[in-house]
This record gives C-alpha cells, structure tokens and sequence, in this order.
C-alpha cells in the first residue's frame, strides 16, 4: 500500500541509535516515530536560532518599535 508521508534511509551511529532505542522505549512509540518527533524538535529549535539572528541585528540603538497591533494588521 502506497504511503503520502516521504520516506528516507539513514544510518545512525551506534551511540544514537542506542538512545534513539531507549528514548523510543521508555515513551512507549516506535523509534520511526520518536525520530520523527526529535527532528521536527530540532528543526523548531533551528529555526528560532535563525529568527534570533535576524532579531539580534535589528535590536540596534536607534531601532524603530512597531507595535504588535501594526505589525500584524
């Protein structure tokens, strides 16, 4: 049966897989599952490092405020 989701093939060195294993045990799910979980995880945590960044530059003296009401209107 044909699936939606896209399928990838990775190899995990021995210590990962190891704790990928145990972290899939201990919260009851498969590991396909828990690894899924852990990269949608990291991918938020990469993604708020960028918006950081981009926050950091334009955190200036000077820096024009915009309104929370403005910015989303």
């Amino acid at each position: 049966m044909p699936t939606t989701k896209k399928r990838i093939n990775i190899s995990l060195p021995a210590d990962v897989e190891a704790s990928l294993s145990k972290l899939a045990e201990r919260d009851d799910m498969p590991q396909a599952t828990k690894a899924v979980y852990l990269l949608k995880l990291a991918i938020e945590i990469d993604e708020d490092d960028v918006f950081n960044s981009v926050a950091a530059e334009r955190d200036t003296k000077g820096a024009k405020f915009v309104s929370h009401k403005k910015a989303w209107a």
